[in-house]
């Protein structure tokens, strides 16, 4: 009987193993001031339609482990998890996935905490049960202000230094240049992103971000990088002319 409750209290003791999957991926979704209730569904729902599309599915099976957690969180002063982590290995889980993002209310509010976003998506990392063979934040928004908390180089340096790639989203308003100038897209390649094989793609407008959430799901997953240089990524959702 002693012997059977040292085995028992043995095996509670004992650690829990990391599950192992291909991709731990961190969805950082912008819920700062200028993003009203109407363009948070937005976003949750570009991004519920590009976890369950059938391509983004198909880079999943194809990659070493067949499966990648994912969690999506959006920031602003504080930073609100909407959907857990979740190991997404067909549709299933990502229809179960997609769902949690389009039922749960806003919970993050306030000006932007770019470094400390940056930060809470390397903890959720670090904390979680998954051993990932890449570590991928995916960084969205429209600005590159940040007014509280670590600066945005201090915060992206940790995360690098960390072995996880960033890379980033910018959403661009109608009166941005986008590269030209000094606009957000250049911005973000300069400022956001870092790591091994780090990228950006940009959403132009309502009309492209869905199709851009889509496409930069499957480089992450894939592992792979625009064929194109940043400057011509964001043409990728657009009809050709000719």
């Amino acid at each position: 009987m002693y012997r059977l409750f040292l085995i028992v209290m043995m095996t509670l003791a004992a650690p829990a193993f990391a599950q192992d999957t291909d991709l731990e991926l961190v969805l950082l979704a912008d819920a700062s001031g200028s993003i009203d209730q109407r363009e948070i569904d937005f976003q949750r729902q570009g991004y519920a339609q590009a976890i369950t599309d059938p391509e983004v599915l198909a880079a999943i099976a194809n990659t070493a482990y067949g499966s990648i957690a994912v969690t999506y969180v959006e920031w602003a002063t504080n930073q609100a998890v909407v959907a857990d982590w979740t190991l997404i290995d067909g549709p299933d889980s990502a229809t179960l996935f997609a769902a949690e993002l389009l039922n749960k209310p806003r919970q993050a509010y306030g000006r932007n905490a770019i470094g400390a976003a940056l930060l809470e998506g390397l903890r959720l990392m670090d904390t979680n049960d998954f051993d990932g063979w890449r570590r991928v934040i995916d960084f969205s928004g429209d600005s590159v202000r940040s007014y509280s908390g670590p600066s945005i180089a201090e915060a992206r340096d940790t995360v690098v230094a960390a072995g996880v790639t960033i890379n980033a989203l910018p959403i661009l308003r109608p009166d941005d240049p986008g590269r030209a100038q000094g606009g957000l897209e250049a911005q973000y390649e300069a400022q956001i992103i870092g790591g091994l094989g780090a990228f950006v793609v940009t959403a132009e407008n309502r009309a492209s971000f869905a199709e851009a959430v889509k496409r930069k799901l499957i480089l992450e997953i894939s592992g792979q990088m625009p064929t194109r240089n940043v400057a011509e990524a964001r043409n990728a959702a657009r009809p050709s002319s000719r």
